[in-house]
């Protein structure tokens, strides 16, 4: 497949997504996702590299399970899968990893993720060894005494749901300890998945101050708020200034959905308008999915016994897009912070030969048989979307082709 003949006929191509953060599950729970499963969906999102979280069971704390995500990966045939090993061995908080021989191994990043580093001598620890060995830590930030046993973000929303909520500041304090420590060694660290107005503004501030951190954001956070959790479908451009549905929104959904449950816990539409102008300043560096796929029997439960995450890797773009459509950033903005903006995180050179191609004005119905993860977990189902990926080349061999060329041949556009 040419990707001039795609552009020719009305495509756009741009060079593949890079993905900073994913749960591809493997090893230790395979009937949420596995590598290959995960890596197939990556390719129908549009991503060619896809970062691999170290959740699993045993954690990737050692070089020989590095070595085995690797050779999974490449046994796969889909995107390009990067591990990102453990910070702490077992992410239990209590010793470093030995972090030279995972990156020797070929981790690229490390990251207890869900269960952020909370002793704070440890953390800095762990930032100066890595700042001196040239690498790189992405710290979840959440303080875990905060969050306690909250299950959505804290407001009225939870108010009148009667469910406990994890405040704004579980995730603040986290980011100004990470930027405190950041100054003081004048080291990089990595924020994930932020979700606060009070973040954007002080990672915007540490910037200006020329402190070394970087951060993404998820395109749920971009494009849902905490009214999903009350059964409201209206995505953030879709809302008023006080938060109503304006004409033409979906109809509400079902209240109590699992599949809105997520940690960090969607936000405001306050916050979700902060983080849109922090993606548009530069400010938030990258967009990470947070690919969290579950199976059904950790969903299909009561909201506060239901596990945390989103399957985001096959319906990132569209959302993206919708917020690029309402005018909150440009389009260009957005794709570098798919491409050049997790590429400059990680230090690496996107490969030229890596692209999508992208039918914007397409639109599609989400469905449980559409998604080629294995976890289905998505308030999504059912919502028609537009913009989607109809080809994908890793190293210049196209790996997904979502129609194009039979479209092409029959001279449909």
């Amino acid at each position: 497949m040419d990707r001039r003949e795609l552009e020719r006929q009305g495509y756009l191509v741009t060079r593949g997504f890079i993905d900073l953060h994913a749960h591809l599950r493997e090893p230790g729970f395979e009937e949420s996702e596995t590598i290959a499963t995960g890596a197939q969906a990556a390719l129908r999102g549009g991503f060619t590299t896809v970062c691999a979280m170290p959740n699993t069971e045993p954690a990737i704390d050692s070089p020989g399970l590095v070595a085995e995500v690797i050779a999974r990966g490449k046994a796969a045939g889909g995107a390009r899968v990067l591990p990102i090993a453990t910070v702490t061995r077992g992410r239990k908080g209590k010793e470093l990893a030995d972090l030279v021989e995972l990156a020797s191994a070929g981790a690229v990043a490390f990251s207890d993720d869900g269960s952020p580093v909370d002793d704070a001598r440890l953390f800095r620890s762990a930032v100066e060894y890595a700042s001196v060995k040239g690498l790189l830590v992405i710290e979840h930030p959440e303080d875990l005494a905060l969050s306690g046993k909250g299950v959505m973000n804290e407001g009225r929303v939870s108010a009148a749901l009667g469910l406990p909520g994890i405040s704004n500041a579980a995730e603040e304090t986290a980011v100004a300890r990470a930027i405190l420590v950041a100054s003081e060694l004048d080291a990089h660290v990595h924020l994930t998945h932020i979700s606060t107005a009070g973040s954007v503004d002080m990672i915007r501030a540490a910037k200006e101050r020329s402190i070394p951190v970087t951060c993404d954001v998820t395109p749920h956070h971009l494009a849902m708020t905490d009214d999903w959790v009350r059964g409201r479908r209206a995505f953030a451009w879709e809302q008023g200034l006080k938060g109503e549905q304006i004409s033409g929104a979906p109809a509400d959904g079902t209240p109590f959905d699992a599949n809105t449950k997520m940690n960090p816990p969607l936000r405001r539409l306050h916050d979700v308008r902060a983080l849109w102008i922090g993606l548009a300043d530069g400010t938030i560096d990258a967009i990470a999915t947070d690919h969290a796929p579950h199976a059904s029997v950790r969903k299909d439960v009561e909201f506060d016994q239901a596990a945390f995450g989103i399957s985001m890797l096959e319906t990132a773009l569209p959302l993206v897009l919708g917020g690029v459509r309402a005018g909150w950033c440009d389009q260009d903005t957005a794709l570098r912070a798919l491409t050049d903006g997790p590429a400059r995180v990680l230090g690496i050179t996107p490969n030229a030969d890596d692209w999508i191609a992208i039918d914007v004005g397409a639109t599609w119905t989400v469905s449980a048989d559409a998604l080629a993860t294995r976890g289905k977990n998505t308030p999504l189902l059912g919502r028609e979307l537009r913009g989607r990926v109809v080809a994908a080349a890793v190293g210049g061999d196209v790996r997904f082709d979502g129609g194009a060329r039979e479209e092409i041949r029959a001279g449909v556009r």
